[in-house]
């Protein structure tokens, strides 16, 4: 739910300095883009930190080396976030990580099925986690 916080926070922050008149954050648009940046750096940064792990744990048994596709998609993270705040690659920012989070879902699924953590926090359950995943579909479409 962290993600889901931090999201919100910021684009409800980056529009009230456009509000307050910061040029760069006159459209919702930018706003948004900037604050789904963020959220994928945060949750970039678990696939190196202490709850690497977690995340490794997460990854169905059928996928070879959890602990490369960890990695990658941390990767993938950082690249679609620094991607989405340019406007020549903001679409195609969007469309990969678009990508990225319908191929992570089965961690989801599997997260919330067998009850794991993630820093020692319960994941959501499967209908809340699926309701989330749309969201962050959503806004990761709408920062196209």
């Amino acid at each position: 739910m962290i993600p889901f916080y931090v999201l919100v926070g910021a684009f409800l922050l980056f529009r009230g300095l456009g509000l307050a008149g910061v040029a760069y954050f006159d459209e919702w648009h930018t706003s948004l883009q900037v604050s789904v940046a963020i959220m994928f750096l945060l949750t970039a940064s678990a696939h190196w930190g202490k709850r690497r792990e977690d995340l490794i744990r997460m990854i169905p048994t059928s996928f070879p080396r959890p602990d490369i596709l960890v990695t990658v998609t941390g990767i993938l993270e950082v690249i679609g976030a620094i991607g989405l705040v340019f406007p020549q690659t903001s679409l195609y920012a969007s469309l990969g990580l678009t990508i990225m989070l319908i191929g992570m879902f089965p961690a989801n699924i599997r997260a919330a099925k067998e009850g794991l953590t993630i820093g020692g926090k319960p994941t959501p359950k499967l209908v809340p986690r699926t309701i989330l995943q749309i969201f962050f579909l959503t806004v990761v479409i709408l920062a196209a």
